[in-house]
């Protein structure tokens, strides 16, 4: 299992389109196998698809985030990942809590109403 967590300074990051890069966690028995940062290739020029497409390439089954936008969330499902929003905290701690299943998604914190995640 492959797991991308939005990131930004070490904790899960409020937009997922619009994070520096994204943790990505290789899982094998419940156990962290390898874990790495990669670069958001969309955090300094939106392009909507562009995120998903590129986490796609990755290889990645599950996605974490803050928040999220609506298209995002549509075309990653379209492409069988899974997404869980609405998660703040602390990278490490985010993936502890997935990997021993006490992780509850719920809302997105992104409000695309009023543009508060900056886009």
């Amino acid at each position: 299992m492959r797991i991308a967590v939005a990131t930004e300074e070490g904790y899960v990051a409020q937009h997922f389109g619009r994070c520096p890069g994204f943790t990505i966690v290789d899982v094998e028995d419940g156990q962290v196998v390898s874990q790495s940062f990669v670069e958001n290739p969309g955090y300094k020029a939106h392009q909507p698809g562009l995120v998903p497409n590129f986490l796609k390439s990755q290889g990645v089954n599950y996605v974490i985030a803050g928040g999220m936008g609506p298209n995002a969330i549509m075309m990653l499902e379209s492409f069988g990942i899974r997404v869980v929003l609405g998660i703040i905290g602390r990278v490490e701690e985010v993936i502890e809590a997935f990997l021993k299943g006490n992780l509850r998604g719920g809302e997105s914190l992104c409000e695309h109403g009023d543009h508060e995640c900056r886009h």
